[in-house]
């Protein structure tokens, strides 16, 4: 078997004959050698499975999105504040409307990237990305500010996380939470890069750095998107690369028999809007966080910017570890329940972070803030995938993203707005910290669908 019959609602078996798959040893057995189990996930017939060449597109493309812009922006808000004097609240302003955009974006993307494929929308996305960046490097008031907001807004989306998740939700099935953990350990690894990026902004400016960004996005953004494909079957594969027997010992692939909803089943399940709201809830600290770790760590507890780029990387560090954590259990246990728990993770390492001027509790904060955020990302993709199928899935999370956006666009404004109020964040950490735990009784209540039906 390749599945936990606890991790998944409908799955097939997946016996794999020994023509078909020389490599095949059973993973759940306690006498399959590494090399063997290695084998069933990577080369499932005895070459590498294209999904995973998707995946690692999938993970640069993220790579690029993070260290460019999720999560520099906390530095460049330093560098804006000092040249033009703009308040946080304007400049809190202009990335929580990027959220929304994206989320507004969200249902018309989802049915573009069904309908067209992913790499189409992925190139597009791409191109107006960089030239967000171009104009971002140009800017001398606030209209002109937010224009290259909202055309990174646009670019990020179209060419970011859900167009790519649709790929990969349509390659994998027993192996999904692997994959998408592994796609996302780019988000990680750029926010490994934030200290450079500080040191860039130290030594070069924010205008050189958003120029280069630009270029960088090119060169690099475009033929990893390339690599990226939509449906297995149009290529002749089937999800995970391993074609299961029916009963007459005919090959068939996992789509056949796994739950797929219409996204007008999926809307009339009361999970679509649990999980929704969870992870919108997820977002109002993560987006927080990205937003306002830097300057919350440079104003209220004096760090230096490249020291407070220190703490953010060591916060990424540990999600990229999470990321791997998530990756495993996601496919052997109930993905509801370990998503319960990361929220509450994410409730202890704010309260952590906003009474803790010791650097023992700053750390504390980038451990349980970082690890609960890297195991539930994953987790956000494939649980949606597990309950709802594959067929519809990129409208599925275009309309989701209608309520997800609610929290990415509230985190950052609320903080900067109660900065500017109070003078710091004690109390907009506080009330962001107590939502994680309304976002744990959503995923604690998140049953799967009774309706298993194939799509309409």
């Amino acid at each position: 078997m390749l599945f936990s019959p606890t991790a998944r609602n409908v799955h097939p078996v997946n016996l794999v004959s020994a023509p078909t798959c020389p490599y095949y040893v059973p993973m759940s057995s306690p006498l399959a050698p590494a090399g063997a189990r290695l084998n069933n996930v990577f080369r499932p017939n005895g070459h590498v499975f294209y999904g995973w060449w998707i995946v690692l597109a999938c993970a640069g493309v993220q790579w690029l999105a993070a260290l460019t812009w999720m999560h520099s922006y906390g530095g460049y808000a330093l560098k804006l504040q000092a040249d033009f004097g703009w308040s946080m609240s304007v400049l809190s302003l202009a990335f929580a409307l990027t959220r929304l955009e994206s989320g507004l974006l969200g249902p018309l993307q989802g049915w573009l990237v069904d309908r067209y494929g992913p790499r189409r929308i992925l190139i597009i996305g791409t191109l107006i990305f960089a030239v967000g960046f171009f104009t971002f490097s140009m800017v001398e008031s606030i209209t002109t500010y937010f224009v290259a907001f909202i055309l990174i807004a646009l670019g990020s989306s179209l060419g970011g996380f859900a167009t790519l998740m649709v790929s990969i939700v349509s390659w994998f099935d027993a192996h999904r939470a692997k994959a998408v953990a592994m796609s996302q350990i780019g988000f990680s690894a750029g926010g490994l890069c934030v200290p450079f990026v500080m040191m860039g902004l130290e030594a070069f400016g924010w205008r050189s750095m958003a120029l280069y960004s630009g270029i960088l996005i090119l060169v690099v953004g475009l033929p990893l998107v390339s690599l990226v494909r939509h449906r297995p079957e149009d290529y002749g594969e089937v999800p995970d690369g391993i074609r299961a027997q029916d009963d007459d010992g005919k090959n068939s692939s996992s789509t056949d028999t796994q739950i797929s909803l219409s996204w007008r089943q999926a809307v009339k399940e009361p999970s679509f809007w649990l999980i929704s709201s969870g992870h919108a809830l997820s977002l109002l600290t993560v987006s927080s966080m990205l937003a306002h770790l830097i300057p919350y760590l440079t104003f209220d507890l004096g760090y230096e910017p490249v020291n407070a780029g220190f703490v953010f990387a060591l916060m990424t560090a540990l999600q990229m570890a999470g990321l791997f954590l998530g990756g495993v259990i996601g496919d052997r246990f109930d993905k509801r329940t370990i998503c319960t728990l990361c929220m509450l993770g994410h409730f202890v390492g704010l309260i952590a972070l906003t009474y803790g001027a010791d650097p023992i509790l700053v750390i504390a904060f980038a451990v349980a803030h970082g690890l609960a955020w890297g195991v539930r990302a994953p987790l956000m993709v494939a649980l949606r995938a597990d309950y709802f199928g594959p067929k519809s899935f990129g409208t599925i999370m275009g309309i989701s993203s209608l309520i997800v956006m609610i929290g990415m666009t509230l985190g950052p404004l609320f903080s900067g707005i109660m900065f500017d109020l109070y003078g710091n964040y004690d109390l907009a950490f506080t009330y962001i910290a107590f939502c994680s735990l309304i976002g744990a009784l959503c995923f604690w209540f998140a049953k799967p669908p009774k309706l298993l039906a194939t799509p309409t």
